[in-house]
């Protein structure tokens, strides 16, 4: 045999073995498995993407990026106004300046006992008013507002007036009655000052 063919028979040939498992031609020792990809790439990919998404549908990514600032130019919370802290007039628990309030006689009446003993309610109501032509608009029909409640007091039993509940279904179906009977003016609320079931 001469030198050349001694050389191509050193060479070695690549094997093509068709039951390779390994994706990407890796071997099992030291490459990549599908599982191992899935785990380290796929995965955490699609959480980022899922936070980010979740982020940017709560508007919390604009934030974030210091985007949306010009169209919340004027939030309430500029420093135009200086107060102390203890409420105003925007509904949070402070005194509104704005409100006039117009007392409604006591009412003193019987309710309907299941036990057959006569029992009664007392009640003493303010009303809650925007102007002090609303309150003279009321006063001015004021025997009807008191009509509209005596009527509706006289149907309760003990049990309706029973708990926080029973209390704020007296006050709104009272407010819906005083505003039925003072049209077009609007009663803001109705203020309790005495209830008393006796």
């Amino acid at each position: 045999m001469s030198d050349a063919d001694d050389r191509e028979q050193d060479v070695p040939t690549p094997s093509l073995d068709v039951g390779d498992d390994s994706p990407a031609g890796l071997d099992e020792g030291g490459g990549l498995d599908a599982k191992k990809i899935i785990l380290f790439f796929v995965l955490p990919l699609l959480i980022l993407v899922g936070v980010g998404g979740g982020l940017y549908f709560t508007g919390t990514l604009d934030k974030m990026l210091g985007g949306g600032g010009e169209q919340h130019a004027d939030d309430g919370h500029s420093a135009k106004k200086k107060d102390d802290g203890h409420g105003g007039g925007d509904g949070h628990g402070g005194y509104d300046a704005g409100a006039y309030f117009l007392q409604i006689p006591n009412m003193v009446v019987n309710l309907s006992g299941e036990d057959g003993q006569p029992r009664y309610l007392r009640l003493s109501v303010q009303l809650e008013l925007s102007s002090t032509s609303d309150q003279q608009a009321v006063e001015a029909v004021m025997p009807r507002v008191v009509d509209q409640f005596q009527t509706y007091l006289r149907e309760l039993r003990i049990r309706d007036l029973r708990g926080s509940q029973g209390i704020y279904r007296l006050q709104m179906e009272l407010l819906s009655r005083v505003n039925a009977a003072a049209y077009p003016v609007e009663v803001k609320d109705v203020l309790f000052q005495e209830i008393l079931i006796q």
